[in-house]
C-alpha cells in the first residue's frame, strides 16, 4: 500500500509542476501578447496622424487656386473666351 501511495503522491506532484509550468508559460505569453498589442495600438495611432496629415496634404496641392495658377503660370494655359466656347446641343 505505501509503494501505491507513493506513486499516487509522485503523480500528483508530477502533475503540479506541469500545471505549475503551464501557468507561468501561459503568462508569460499574455505578457509577450500585450507588449504585441501596444506596440502595434501606437503603431495604428502613428499611421492614423499619418494618414489625416497627408489627406490634409493632398486638400492643400488640390486646391483649384493652386491648380489654376500652376495652369496658367508654367503651362501657358488660359480660360477660353467667348468666341473659342462651342456649345453643341443634341
Amino acid at each position: 500500500m505505501k509503494i501505491a501511495g507513493a506513486v499516487v503522491l509522485l503523480i500528483l506532484l508530477l502533475a503540479t509542476l506541469a500545471s505549475a509550468l503551464a501557468v507561468v508559460h501561459t503568462r508569460q505569453q499574455s505578457r509577450s501578447l500585450f507588449v504585441e498589442l501596444s506596440r502595434l495600438g501606437n503603431e495604428r495611432d502613428d499611421l492614423n496622424f499619418e494618414f489625416g496629415r497627408l489627406q490634409l496634404e493632398q486638400a492643400t496641392w488640390a486646391e483649384n487656386n493652386r491648380i489654376e495658377q500652376i495652369a496658367r503660370g508654367k503651362l501657358g494655359m488660359v480660360s477660353p473666351g467667348p468666341a473659342d466656347t462651342v456649345v453643341i446641343k443634341r
